[in-house]
């Protein structure tokens, strides 16, 4: 039998990058946290692959409540507000703390905070 048809050879599990997926090769451009759903904590799962972080979240889709709610760049009333979510949108959540919940529109953005209160469970 040859190393190929044995299924607990590792021959075949080898990457196809000599150094895997994730290389030291220096500094990477910085990508934009209001387009990307990224922080040095945690990012989409749809970014597993293209980008290191300790966790990875599965989004939990929510629906924006009737009259809309501003997406904040930071989570804190009076923070820059980036665009107005409309009543209906849904929105992805990441991660919630405290009143605020951090999430994207989709994988491409855009990306910030919600008032936990103005998004509610699909029905």
């Amino acid at each position: 039998m040859s190393q190929t048809d044995n299924p607990t050879s590792d021959a075949g599990l080898a990457p196809s990058h000599p150094h895997g997926p994730y290389t030291l090769a220096g500094p990477q451009a910085r990508v934009d946290p209001r387009r990307v759903p990224l922080r040095g904590d945690l990012a989409h799962v749809g970014l597993v692959g293209t980008h290191f972080v300790p966790h990875y979240a599965v989004p939990q889709p929510r629906t924006v409540m009737p009259g809309g709610a501003p997406l904040l760049a930071d989570a804190r009333d009076g923070a820059e507000e980036l665009c107005t979510l409309m009543e209906g949108d849904s929105f992805e959540v990441l991660d919630v703390a405290g009143k605020w919940a951090w999430g994207c529109l989709s994988l491409e953005g855009p990306v910030g905070y919600v008032r936990a209160d103005r998004l509610e469970m699909l029905g």
